[in-house]
């Protein structure tokens, strides 16, 4: 028997060709993958096969049958339905500096009881292509690390804003340098001597970050995208409202109200929304749906915490998932638009996923449905189905690529 068809590292982010060679025609088997994190937690999914009269198997054209995590054609199946052994543990990389090991195997057989072991391969998923630097930055208040892509050229310059989470969180950072972006990933709380517990974000750090940015000798100005998750895209939006040099943001489920943490700049304070914890609502889950917590920033005329985005110069692409559970996203980004449409603005795309809740991850990241809620800290419904968020996760991830290549480079 052939191993499991692998090639050189791939970057996580990147699809693996997978086939079995050598079995018997119309041989029922049953694949399974598996991967454990840094903390060594369990993430596995299987798939019932059948091999074609050859005794090929490619799963680019065959199909799984029912029984698995998944049944179809879905080539990439076995990465993106694989769960946690332990129940809502998010798979997180620290260390991007490592590659995840994935390990394959095909079994016998379709049984409850696992059949003898046919074939079985390694596979490394990295974070950083070949060449791609990790510079970390202390420079002035900013805490960050910067990733810049193989090579001498200049390079357009993203800045990587991470939800509610303490430290610096540089996946995706390291995944859009080996894709080409001088990337910066921007930690702003709970990390080396950041504030633990601030009592307002001032705008000034970030503004700092992207003067760094653009004084950067391997940044291609003359401004920055702004990539923001949640807490993060709520962040680039005020960004965007008040500071210079900003051309692009992309910004995921985030709040369009400062939330939690005023935001001030200079002699201005962004107030925050009211969040009411007593809307939390019981789902058959036994777990709470955040979604109608926050007051609506729209149905107060006068609200003084809604972001100003009619002030900002930035084109944005708002990605919202429908089934958001934490960030009434979808509303208030149509609702943003609606406004910046009012005052003449074309500045601005949604794009709205069906069966996507509120965490978007590059693709082939586990879905991460139920887990601890950014405020409250109590396990909350997050949102999403397995299925519709694999190919929301893919098709985010390549627009986010065009939006910014599109008006960072074109300038």
């Amino acid at each position: 028997l052939d191993q499991i068809a692998q090639s050189p590292v791939h970057l996580f982010d990147e699809p693996l060709a997978i086939a079995v060679q050598g079995l018997g025609p119309r041989q029922q088997v049953t694949l399974r993958t598996s991967l454990r994190d840094e903390t060594g937690e369990l993430f596995q999914a299987s798939a019932h096969y059948q091999a074609g009269d050859d005794g090929e198997l490619d799963l680019a054209r065959c199909p799984a049958l029912p029984g698995g995590s998944f049944s179809g054609l879905e080539p990439m199946g076995l990465l993106w339905a694989m769960q946690p052994q332990k129940p809502f543990w998010r798979l997180v990389k620290r260390d991007v500096q490592s590659p995840f090991l994935l390990q394959l195997e095909a079994f016998e057989g379709h049984g409850e009881r696992r059949g003898r072991l046919l074939a079985q391969a390694q596979h490394e998923r990295a974070f950083l292509r070949d060449g791609v630097r990790r510079v970390p930055v202390r420079e002035g208040r900013i805490r960050a690390t910067l990733f810049l892509p193989a090579g001498e050229d200049t390079f357009p310059g993203i800045i990587d804003i991470h939800g509610y989470g303490r430290g610096l969180f540089e996946p995706r950072a390291s995944l859009l340098a080996s894709h080409g972006f001088a990337t910066l990933a921007l930690a702003y709380y709970q990390f080396d001597d950041l504030p633990q517990e601030p009592k307002e974000f001032h705008l000034e750090y970030f503004e700092e970050a992207v003067n760094y940015m653009l004084q950067h000798p391997q940044v291609k100005g003359p401004g920055v995208g702004l990539l923001g998750f949640s807490k993060g895209g709520e962040v680039s939006l005020a960004m965007a409202a008040f500071l210079k040099n900003i051309t692009a943001v992309a910004s995921i489920n985030a709040p369009v109200a400062a939330t939690c943490i005023p935001f001030s700049y200079k002699d201005k304070i962004i107030p925050t929304v009211t969040l009411y914890e007593h809307k939390a609502k019981a789902t058959n889950s036994k777990f709470l749906d955040y979604s109608e917590v926050i007051d609506d920033p729209f149905q107060d005329p006068g609200n003084q915490s809604r972001i100003p985005l009619e002030k900002a110069e930035a084109q944005f692409l708002f990605m919202v998932g429908q089934d958001d559970r934490v960030v009434k996203s979808e509303y208030y980004a149509t609702e943003v638009c609606k406004l910046l449409q009012a005052q003449g603005k074309e500045n601005f795309q949604i794009l709205s996923y069906p069966g996507t809740g509120h965490c978007i991850d590059p693709p082939f990241f586990p879905l991460y449905h139920i887990g601890s809620h950014p405020v409250f800290h109590k396990q909350a419904v997050l949102g999403g189905e397995l299925m519709a968020y694999s190919k929301a996760q893919v098709h985010a991830w390549s627009q986010i690529q065009a939006f910014f290549k599109k008006y960072l480079i074109a300038n």
